[in-house]
C-alpha cells in the first residue's frame, strides 16, 4: 500500500532500523536515532547485483519527490545506467 505525508509523519523510529515500502522498490529506511531516508532497491544492469540507491532525507525531500526520483532512476536503469 502506498505511503502517505502523514502516515510517514506518525512513524515512529524503534530499536532497529526498519523499512516501510512505498511501492516499486522505493521505501524509506528509519533509523533507532529517527533519521528517515529514502532509498531504492535495485538490481545493477552491468553487474546484477542487488543495490541501493539514497534519493535524500525526508522531509528535505518530500514523497512526490522521491517518487520523481526513483521514477527518473528507473528510466535510467532501463537505458543500462548505473548511477
Amino acid at each position: 500500500m502506498p505511503l502517505t505525508d502523514t502516515a510517514i509523519r506518525s512513524l515512529k523510529p524503534a530499536a532497529k532500523a526498519r523499512k516501510i515500502s512505498d511501492g516499486h522498490a522505493l521505501y524509506l529506511e528509519i533509523s533507532p536515532a529517527g533519521g528517515r531516508w529514502w532509498r531504492l532497491k535495485f538490481y545493477s544492469p552491468t553487474t546484477r547485483k542487488e543495490k541501493r540507491l539514497s534519493l535524500g532525507v525526508y522531509p528535505d525531500v518530500s514523497l512526490k519527490e522521491a517518487r520523481d526520483l526513483r521514477d527518473e532512476a528507473k528510466k535510467l536503469l532501463a537505458k543500462g545506467i548505473d548511477r
